[in-house]
């Protein structure tokens, strides 16, 4: 069997909800052993975010702890207490990745800061993620992904104009801040670790969600910076191509992405008006985007006379890039999604068979794997113990009595 990329390393996972937790299921993909640490009895408090949940008998957890939890073993350690704090600083001692979430100083007081971690084990990369980050005057506060999204400027980007029913502010479907954030954090820790390799040292990772989501702003906050207008509400249509939005058709509706003037002189002929691409109006992108209103009309008349498959076919035909608007259960129907394997599943200690959604990560030489389903609570705790610390059974036993796991 192929060695996975990142079978050599250990990550040791503190944090919670979705950032963090899906930064450390993403290096458990790639072959790090990631062992999650819970507070007993609770656990990370999005196992609780339902419904749904996992179907099964006992506690069930939501299908949200599913999303960013497998690859992981779980151990549940009261840190509150001095014992805790031992174990999770053995732990440390003996990991190469740290991954927390907790507010800002928040483990500082249970001696499990990076600066104290760090005097166990220089090579630490020790990675946190917080709302605002580690300094500023916003460090103290509390940033969930939905305030993030709005201080963050993509709900002022996103949605329909004011005026409009419905119009106003919209929040992202997904909570795109804390998978942003986790997707940088991972980055950042793997070049982390890179360096570790040529110096012999760790380092400090500071993840902020709201730094994470101003990054994200791409071309809207560039042009922002340099127009110093504030960009328009504009709903599904595209601030500089055109037509770049969906459109009815007869039976539903359909998404046309049109990148350049040869794709829109193919689809004028596809809609029977080759004369549009020829119209001073609508011949380059430019005047496209001046008269969009105008051209938006007249393809609406057009495209509600065909089905959204008639048209799909049509326009593949020749190049023009358009697509369906699916449900969601209808995304892992599409034969291209499941071709990719994008939908897997794995046997759950309680619910049995569940489905999950794939890594999109492709590696030819060391492919992602998945070799732990997400963990009950505590599921792991004397295996760990045991297996990387070295405890005998009845050190164990006095532990679980203590109420340290």
């Amino acid at each position: 069997m192929t060695r996975a990329a990142l079978a050599h390393l250990r990550v040791l996972d503190l944090s919670r909800i979705l950032a963090g937790p899906l930064a450390a299921q993403i290096l458990g993909d790639l072959g790090a052993e990631v062992i999650k640490v819970e507070q007993p009895g609770a656990g990370d408090e999005i196992r609780k975010w339902g419904p749904p949940y996992v179907r099964g008998e006992g506690p069930r957890d939501s299908v949200y702890f599913l999303t960013a939890n497998r690859n992981k073993k779980s151990v549940t350690v009261d840190f509150t207490q001095p014992e805790g704090q031992q174990i999770v600083r053995e732990l440390a001692a003996r990991s190469d990745v740290v991954i927390e979430n907790y507010k800002v100083g928040g483990l500082t007081r249970y001696g499990l800061d990076y600066r104290a971690l760090r005097e166990v084990n220089p090579r630490l990369v020790y990675c946190s993620v917080t709302g605002f980050g580690q300094d500023g005057p916003y460090a103290q506060r509390a940033g969930y992904d939905a305030l993030i999204q709005a201080m963050g400027g993509v709900m002022n980007v996103t949605g329909l104009p004011d005026g409009h029913p419905g119009g106003g502010p919209t929040k992202v479907g997904v909570p795109v801040s804390d998978i942003l954030t986790g997707l940088y954090a991972v980055g950042a820790i793997l070049a982390a670790i890179a360096y570790r390799e040529v110096s012999g040292v760790g380092q400090y990772v500071d993840m902020a969600l709201l730094d994470c989501q101003v990054a994200s702003l791409a071309n809207q906050g560039l042009s922002a910076l340099h127009t110093g207008a504030a960009p328009g509400r504009i709903g599904n249509d595209h601030p500089n191509v055109v037509p770049y939005r969906d459109f009815p058709t007869a039976d539903g509706h359909m998404m046309l992405t049109v990148g350049s003037d040869g794709q829109f002189a193919k689809f004028s002929e596809v809609a029977g008006h080759p004369e549009w691409s020829r119209d001073p109006r609508f011949a380059t992108n430019a005047a496209r985007g001046k008269h969009r209103d105008v051209l938006f009309a007249l393809i609406r008349a057009v495209t509600e006379t065909r089905p959204t498959r008639a048209w799909i076919e049509a326009l593949e035909r020749e190049g023009v890039p358009c697509g369906p608007i699916y449900t969601v259960p209808q995304v892992f129907e599409d034969p291209q999604v499941q071709a990719r394997g994008m939908k897997t599943t794995m046997e759950h200690p309680v619910a049995g068979s569940i489905p999950l959604v794939a890594s999109p990560i492709r590696l030819s030489e060391t492919p992602v794997s998945y070799r732990l389903p997400p963990p009950v609570l505590g599921q792991h705790t004397a295996e760990v113990l045991e297996g990387v610390l070295g405890l005998d059974a009845q050190r164990i036993a006095r532990l679980k009595e203590g109420g340290v796991i």
